[in-house]
């Protein structure tokens, strides 16, 4: 008895003979929805030909649902679709991109990622990517590149869940991490106070806090009377963050939350530096719970980055460390925790970290700020 033949399997999508006699075709798109012909066949060969040039479309990243097609989705630009992006984006907990992210954003868009704002979305396959950014890579923005690359990479996800594209083109294996590989060095403790000495007295105790509390200089700038706890029997000081502010253009100063709920801290000052901030309290900052640490001229308004750099700046040449930004007083900070003794889990509390390595899965805060902060005071001149 011959042996009974068995239907072949397409290798991608399906076929069935209609009682009419002709061949239908379907298919699984990247949108998880089944989608059939716009009309029947008169046999299996033109059928999986039809099968064959929708999965070619998703292969190369230019296949379009057909309600999209319709609907006229099919010449959205680039640029129309990132605007919209920026309209309706929001972070894990719901809330839209705050102020100073979506002006980085908006500053991405019109600069690195301009040439490809004009383009159809379906346009941008992974070629036009690679040469995209190679070419912006190549003249020496190198960082400027990973963050629009990644800007773009998130765009582009959005899209594919959107239906809009099948798949995204960004595929460049480490793009968005990309860095100069310039690292940023902590000054020395003879440097740190060489800057202390040098700088103006109304910001030796910004300096300070910068370097001894490890705040960003968002939550610096922000930080008020209230923000601080002051037992004078213990010495000890506790700088409470919970808000920052940012500069926007255009807009202005905008005080917010901190830059993620892990920002939001309790941190304990190192003993040696609590007279001087408490003279800073008493020669500079106004008796108002909501006063200013460090205002502007004026003593209302927040202070400007360019105002403390002017500070800043000399301060640092003096100390020999002109290639200093004021963020390295922050690795400064984590620095001197962490030879204290500070655990990954408390270092992370300590500077309002969202995440660690994979060792801060085997860490635990054990409630030694206080201790750490004393700790940190033995270090100070060592």
């Amino acid at each position: 008895m011959p042996a009974k033949s068995r239907k072949q399997r397409e290798s991608f999508g399906a076929v069935r003979k209609l009682p009419s006699g002709r061949v239908q075709a379907s298919y699984v798109g990247p949108d998880g929805v089944r989608h059939t012909a716009p009309h029947t066949f008169a046999g299996l060969t033109d059928a999986r030909a039809w099968l064959s040039t929708q999965r070619a479309r998703i292969v190369e990243g230019k296949w379009q649902s057909a309600d999209a097609s319709r609907a006229g989705k099919s010449t959205a630009t680039f640029g129309d679709y990132a605007r919209r992006w920026l309209d309706t984006r929001t972070n894990r907990r719901g809330e839209a991109l705050k102020p100073r992210t979506r002006s980085e954003y908006e500053r991405l868009l019109s600069t690195c990622l301009e040439p490809l704002t004009p383009m159809r979305l379906n346009a941008i396959t992974p070629d036009v990517v690679r040469e995209w950014y190679t070419t912006l890579s190549a003249s020496g923005a190198v960082t400027q590149a990973a963050r629009a690359y990644g800007l773009l990479k998130s765009i582009m996800s959005t899209a594919v869940d959107d239906g809009r594209l099948a798949l995204n083109p960004c595929k460049i294996r480490g793009a968005h991490t990309a860095s100069t590989g310039k690292r940023v060095e902590p000054p020395t403790p003879e440097q740190l106070a060489t800057i202390v000495d040098r700088i103006s007295d109304r910001y030796k105790a910004a300096v300070l806090l910068a370097a001894w509390a490890g705040v960003r200089f968002g939550e610096l700038t922000e930080l008020r009377r209230k923000d601080l706890t002051i037992v004078r029997d213990a010495q000890r000081i506790v700088v409470t963050v919970s808000r920052g502010v940012t500069y926007v253009v255009g807009e202005g100063f905008i005080v917010g939350g901190t830059k993620s709920i892990a920002g939001m801290r309790s941190i304990n000052l190192p003993p040696h530096v609590v007279p001087p901030i408490l003279e800073h309290l008493d020669r500079y900052v106004g008796d108002s719970p909501d006063a200013l640490l460090f205002p502007a001229s004026d003593g209302v308004t927040h202070l400007a980055q360019s105002t403390l750099a002017k500070a800043f700046y000399p301060a640092r040449e003096a100390a020999g460390r002109s290639d200093m930004p004021w963020h390295a007083l922050r690795h400064y900070g984590a620095t001197r925790a962490a030879l204290a003794g500070a655990t990954l889990k408390e270092l992370q509390e300590r500077l309002g970290h969202s995440t660690v390595k994979a060792a801060m899965a085997y860490q635990h805060a054990t409630g030694r700020d206080e201790e750490l902060a004393r700790r940190m005071s033995d270090l100070a001149n060592t």
